[in-house]
């Protein structure tokens, strides 16, 4: 099995962060949403990790050429299981309803798997679309992000939350970035002012 590994490196900054992290974009353009995308899946390949993509704003050609490119087989890595691509839809709104309690279950599982499967880290990167907005269930995305914090603490899958800022309400925005430790500002990962720890969180949207 391979070491675990305790640091990791996001392809887009030369800075080293704990296994687990959890960070947002919010971007308004769409160069920065998808040279972070690449260039964190493709760092992760390059270190044996085990990676995930969530979107629908990304093809798997796309993916293909530009791992080509930097001398990784897309084929090879997914026949491996080290690379997952899935539509947005396809993993958060299954059934058209957004479940946390079954996306944190996909989560864990994840982190599960990749650590039988003798991966030394997994990271995930995610984008979440507006959608989630108008569907059954979606009234509990923040609420899910924060517990995804808690999660990440037993269970540490380095996370990339993105969000585009042209299509969210600025109050979403400034709701989303008070559920994420980490931001990621003009490519440089900052401790998020706004960000309140999920206890506290989740206690203050129960009351």
């Amino acid at each position: 099995m391979s070491q675990i590994q305790s640091m990791v490196s996001l392809g887009f900054t030369e800075e080293k962060f704990p296994v687990g992290t959890h960070m947002c974009l919010v971007f308004s353009n769409e160069q920065e949403r998808i040279q972070s995308l690449l260039k964190y899946l493709l760092l992760g390949l390059q270190t044996n990790e085990r990676v995930a993509c969530f979107s629908n704003n990304i093809t798997e050609k796309e993916l293909r050429e530009y791992f080509s490119e930097n001398g990784i087989s897309y084929d090879e890595r997914q026949s491996n299981n080290a690379l997952m691509l899935s539509g947005t839809s396809e993993v958060y709104f299954i059934d058209g309803v957004f479940d946390p309690d079954r996306m944190l279950n996909t989560l864990m599982q994840y982190y599960k798997d990749s650590q039988s499967m003798g991966f030394p880290a997994s990271r995930v990167i995610g984008e979440m679309m507006s959608e989630v907005e108008h569907t059954p269930g979606g009234e509990r995305l923040l609420e899910y992000e924060s517990r995804v914090t808690i999660l990440l603490r037993d269970h540490p899958i380095t996370t990339i939350c993105q969000y585009d800022a042209n299509t969210f309400s600025g109050a979403t925005i400034m709701e989303v970035l008070k559920v994420h430790p980490k931001m990621i500002v003009n490519g440089v990962v900052i401790n998020n002012p706004f960000f309140v720890e999920p206890e506290e969180y989740l206690a203050g949207k129960r009351a």
